[in-house]
């Protein structure tokens, strides 16, 4: 059986930013038992004959095969930019000094 302290609710209120009384303090102790025993229920489960999953579904590798494909030609990519230099985009410069 979970117990939770009055010191451990004043610590989760804190962390939470919340102001709550003492008697809001005494009812979520209460209730934080509740929910802890409550999940505790999943340790009475038999899962011996259970196989462990990484997802819910019997999916194999459902990404496209990697293969290299020839990709469009830089003339067509820089088309529609608004500034070019060298081939390349043209773009403002984002570090300013103190960044350097």
């Amino acid at each position: 059986m979970a117990r939770v302290s009055r010191e451990e609710v004043e610590h989760i209120a804190n962390l939470s930013k919340l102001h709550i009384s003492p008697e809001e303090t005494t009812e979520m102790q209460d209730t934080l038992e509740t929910i802890l025993n409550f999940a505790q229920q999943i340790d009475t489960a038999d899962t011996s004959d259970v196989e462990p999953t990484y997802h819910v579904l019997d999916l194999q590798n459902v990404l496209r095969e990697d293969k290299a494909v020839k990709g469009i030609p830089q003339e067509l990519a820089l088309k529609n930019a608004k500034e070019t230099e060298d081939g390349q985009f043209k773009v403002p410069s984002v570090i300013n000094g103190e960044d350097a």
